[in-house]
């Protein structure tokens, strides 16, 4: 009888475990990835400039990687990085570039991770809060212009 209500009471328990509920994050939906990458390739078109534009979910994983018609070998790693540095960093990419220069100390960021791209263009996606992702563009003349592709793309999916 001991044994019954043991084994009785060790069912109870796990079932009860295993009645909670799961912890839920937010995540970036491919549909918003790929909208706010066509934005982003579209303004930075409409400027004149064949960039690539990656957006990466918040585990750095690649959702979309656009390359614009005859845009330059190197534009979709340099997308790719940006985006990955802004999703795993949660800052902008210009950013930490800055914070690097003022503070030598912390120039081992660099060598963190072999996929960091710390020049602009790349920005968190964060929606409603929640850091969700990162969204980076490679090709313009200037970090400064692939970062206000970036940000087309950004407001485009009504991402802070």
């Amino acid at each position: 009888m001991l044994r019954q209500t043991i084994l009785a009471a060790a069912f109870i328990v796990s079932g009860a475990a295993m009645a909670q509920d799961l912890p839920t994050s937010p995540y970036l939906p491919l549909a918003m990835a790929n909208e706010a990458a066509g934005a982003a390739l579209a303004a930075c078109a409409e400027k004149g400039h064949r960039v690539s534009v990656a957006v990466v979910a918040r585990d750095g994983a690649t959702k979309v990687l656009q390359k614009a018609d005859n845009s330059g070998p190197h534009t979709g790693s340099s997308a790719t990085g940006k985006a990955f540095t802004s999703a795993s960093l949660g800052r902008d990419s210009a950013g930490l570039a800055d914070f690097i220069a003022g503070n030598p100390q912390n120039n081992g960021l660099r060598d963190m991770d072999a996929r960091l791209v710390i020049q602009a263009g790349g920005l968190p996606i964060r929606i409603g809060g929640a850091l969700v992702g990162g969204i980076g563009v490679g090709g313009a003349p200037s970090g400064a212009v692939d970062a206000e592709c970036a940000r087309a793309g950004l407001d485009a999916i009504g991402a802070e």
